[in-house]
């Protein structure tokens, strides 16, 4: 990396004391001030701390925090790597990145969709990562077909190396404007955002899974290069051989992610027998996946932000016997609105036992007795634990899925476990 002037130099010290304080206090993990404060004295920063390094952006709807994070244990066969893979994704968090790891020649920054065609101007990235685009937080984010057609236009000004997946249709079309691409079948579990052509409106037909075209402007799914088979848990390679995952994070949507993160790999040079064990390595990310024991139960976490999310969630439950707590919160980093709640279909848990909690679980609970679904309402993980336990003395596990906030105060209440 090329030498900083030194009023940028200046910036960044400035940011990573701060980072530090905030740290220190226990305000939190200081990404988001730092950059902030650093900004402040260099607003050309992010440019210059990214000059000469080898970045992959990494940017979607779900799994862009567990994405960045494979990308970046499989470009560890390279050296250092500066990477946010605990999840500040907006330019403050990435300078903070950046900053924090002054050697590292490559680098993997895991980006807000809103903010993506800013990053890829400001740091002029090896690699552009896209995964898949659904409703998320619309009072903040707006309509992810102007998501898409932000980030098209970007790419067309950019001579960056696209890897993206073909089966979602909004992806793969601002994709298309990329100058070089390579195409991963990773899956979309999640269509009721993509039914329409992002070209031309028109109806797209979606079968056989996962082919889609349209028929009125003849916009079809790329040709790729590689695939995930989830009925064999392995990843195709563009030379046609299987990888067989055995990840130890858990579900199809783990698998997409690990099959988009060889991929990048293969883009750095890194083929999948070195690529895959490190990927094989990891168990949890900030907190997602991760189990705790509280009083003798193993209470597993589970993040999901919005209907893409719960369903890839509701597809990696425990049997029906494990209870389920749901957590749901509105605050400004979840999105105000509630109303994606009826997008999601609770069915699926009719025969399980049910909690609710969070500042939104009367929204929650109309959703589920609209589904019929029966549920208990709590306050906390722990009084849902001692309930069980006083019922069920032989009760070992529980799921809990939570949106954002919800979450991330669960994780803290059992110390902000990774």
């Amino acid at each position: 990396m090329s030498e900083l002037p030194l009023r940028a130099q200046l910036a960044a010290a400035l940011g990573k004391g701060a980072a530090s304080l905030s740290r220190a206090t226990g305000r939190g993990d200081g990404s988001v001030i730092g950059g902030r404060i650093a900004l402040k004295v260099e607003p050309d920063l992010l440019a210059k701390l990214a000059r000469g390094r080898r970045l992959a952006l990494v940017s979607a709807t779900n799994g862009k925090t567990t994405t960045t994070r494979l990308i970046a244990a499989a470009l560890r066969e390279l050296g250092p790597v500066a990477t946010n893979e605990h999840g500040a994704n907006m330019p403050t968090g990435h300078i903070t990145a950046l900053s924090n790891a002054p050697d590292a020649r490559n680098g993997v920054l895991e980006v807000d969709e809103k903010y993506l065609p800013r990053v890829l101007r400001d740091t002029n990235p090896a690699v552009v990562v896209l995964m898949n685009l659904s409703r998320d937080q619309m009072d903040r984010a707006s309509e992810i077909n102007l998501l898409a057609k932000k980030w098209r236009e970007a790419l067309a000004l950019s001579e960056t190396h696209v890897v993206a997946n073909a089966d979602d249709p909004l992806v793969a079309w601002a994709g298309m404007g990329a100058h070089y691409a390579t195409w991963v079948s990773a899956g979309q579990r999640w269509k009721e955002d993509s039914w329409c052509c992002p070209e031309c409106g028109g109806h797209l037909k979606r079968e056989p899974d996962p082919h889609w075209e349209c028929a009125e402007c003849g916009m079809r799914r790329p040709e790729t290069t590689w695939a995930v088979d989830n009925r064999t848990d392995a990843v195709i390679d563009p030379y046609e051989q299987r990888w067989p995952l055995r990840l130890n994070l858990p579900g199809d949507a783990n698998r997409a992610n690990a099959a988009i993160a060889m991929a990048t790999a293969a883009a750095y040079g890194i083929p999948p027998e070195r690529s895959l064990p490190r990927l094989q390595e990891i168990r949890s990310v900030a907190g997602r996946y991760t189990s705790v024991v509280t009083d003798g139960v193993e209470v597993r976490l589970l993040l999901a932000k919005n209907p893409a999310g719960w369903l890839e969630s509701f597809a990696v439950l425990d049997p029906p016997r494990v209870p389920v707590i749901l957590s749901v919160n509105a605050q400004i980093p979840d999105g105000k609105d509630t109303s994606w709640l009826w997008d999601v279909d609770y069915t699926v848990l009719r025969g399980r036992r049910v909690f609710v909690m969070g500042e939104r679980r009367t929204d929650l609970a109309l959703r589920l007795e609209t589904d019929e679904v029966p549920f208990e309402t709590a306050d906390k993980v722990s009084d849902v634990i001692t309930r069980l336990k006083a019922e069920q003395p032989d009760i070992t596990k529980v799921d809990v899925i939570a949106n954002y906030t919800a979450f991330q105060q669960i994780r803290a209440h059992y110390g902000r476990v990774q």
